[in-house]
């Protein structure tokens, strides 16, 4: 099932969704983390992709009246959101380049169904089916849980990218305030695969695994025979089975099992996988007597296949740089119609990005919704609602830990 292309967002849709159920205020008040005045906010810089492609950027806004006036005047295909700046984008003309710097902004991540094509069978490109999607369960869940457990991070967005592929955003203040070594070194605690297409061997691990990678393979052990061997039947052909065994550092190994899966059609790749552990388990046996090191890297072998085949595969580029600009939450995406909305991660292996709303349908569901006693927001009478009410949530969770801060700097004044 590829995603669907015959929904794109028109103008006149845009400027629907933008009217009546965009979450400008709630939106702001993310953006803002309760600085007075709406001093972040206001130094927070938004970009605009519009209709005829052109892409403008440092935009910088009061509050929420001044952004939806001007989103409603422009009615932008996408918003990108970037950094908190020493003062306001739209003045940076105005001011030295050296005065103009960003000083805070999310730790952010994105994940792309087109960096998987190399290890999916399914489909390719811009196009994803529930099979694939699966990859993202998976990413979600294991960077979750890191982002949680080894640095103590709290407030964790997770964002549907309206097509193929999702977001994170961690709000949590030190978090924000990070620079941009410290980003890179947590985004090279993360990175497990390493090369780019023409690197066949992308993860290298060492016989006693991280406590962090140990937790990683227990969520990879959980899915990787349903993804990897039953849906992507990676090892069904030659042509992908061929990339598997590029992972095997012996030749003799690949070629017998080359041999044998060219003279047999009719096993599963469960079946082969589990030739192919038993070859390296026998193989590491018999070196282990000769040599230890090449009885190591084929003892290991096995779990650096089964990272390959599904650890997360991240965009470093994004995270790394503070001024990194990133798509917002509750975007339209122009050619499937689709909202970015956010992603529950205790319930991500439950996303179906197929059943998210459309533009479209929002619109649809306004249309035929009947009006009852209790006048109720419009968002609340679509499909959208429990979405927005779980960005709502999130944000007063953002908004009470900095509520509660600032009232303890006053005390301590005091």
């Amino acid at each position: 099932m590829d995603s669907k292309e015959d929904e794109a967002a028109t103008p006149e849709l845009l400027s629907f969704f933008y009217s009546r159920i965009f979450p400008f205020k709630t939106y702001v008040n993310w953006l803002n983390y309760e600085t007075e005045s709406n001093n972040a906010f206001k130094n927070r810089e938004l970009s605009f992709t519009l209709a005829s492609d052109a892409y403008i950027r440092y935009n910088s806004y009061n509050g929420e009246e001044d952004l939806k006036t001007e989103i409603m005047k422009m009615c932008p295909t996408k918003i990108d959101i970037g950094a908190i700046y020493t003062i306001k984008p739209k003045d940076k003309k105005s001011m030295r380049l050296s005065a103009f710097r960003p000083v805070e902004k999310e730790l952010i991540f994105d994940i792309d169904m087109t960096d998987y094509d190399e290890i999916r069978t399914c489909c390719s490109g811009a196009s994803i089916c529930h099979k694939c999607w699966k990859f993202m369960t998976v990413a979600i869940k294991i960077i979750d849980v890191a982002l949680r457990e080894d640095f103590g991070f709290k407030h964790l967005l997770w964002v549907y990218s309206g097509r193929r592929g999702v977001h994170c955003w961690v709000c949590d203040e030190n978090a924000r305030k990070l620079s941009n070594e410290s980003r890179a070194a947590i985004v090279s605690y993360l990175a497990v695969i390493k090369g780019g297409a023409q690197v066949r061997k992308k993860v290298q691990l060492n016989r006693t695994l991280h406590p962090f990678l140990r937790r990683s393979l227990r969520i990879i052990e959980n899915y990787f025979e349903d993804i990897v061997l039953k849906d992507q039947d990676v090892l069904g052909s030659e042509e992908n089975w061929s990339k598997v065994l590029n992972c095997i550092q012996d030749d003799e190994i690949i070629k017998k099992l080359s041999n044998k899966w060219n003279g047999s059609n009719s096993k599963s790749s469960v079946q082969k996988w589990e030739e192919l552990v038993n070859e390296l388990e026998h193989a590491a046996s018999v070196s282990g007597r000769k040599l230890s090191k090449k009885a190591e890297q084929l003892q290991i072998c096995k779990l650096e296949i089964m990272f390959q085949y599904t650890y997360p595969r991240l965009d470093e580029a994004v995270s790394k740089n503070m001024n990194h600009l990133l798509k917002g939450p509750f975007c339209v995406h122009p050619k499937t119609g689709r909202v970015c909305v956010p992603i529950q991660p205790d319930d991500c292996e439950n996303f179906d990005p197929f059943e998210v709303p459309t533009v479209s349908s929002l619109y649809q569901e306004l249309n035929l919704y009947i009006e009852g006693e209790r006048k109720v927001q419009d968002y609340e009478k679509t499909s959208l609602k429990p979405y927005i009410k779980y960005f709502d949530n999130f944000v007063k969770g953002t908004s009470k830990e900095a509520r509660e801060k600032n009232r303890a700097q006053v005390s301590m004044e005091f």
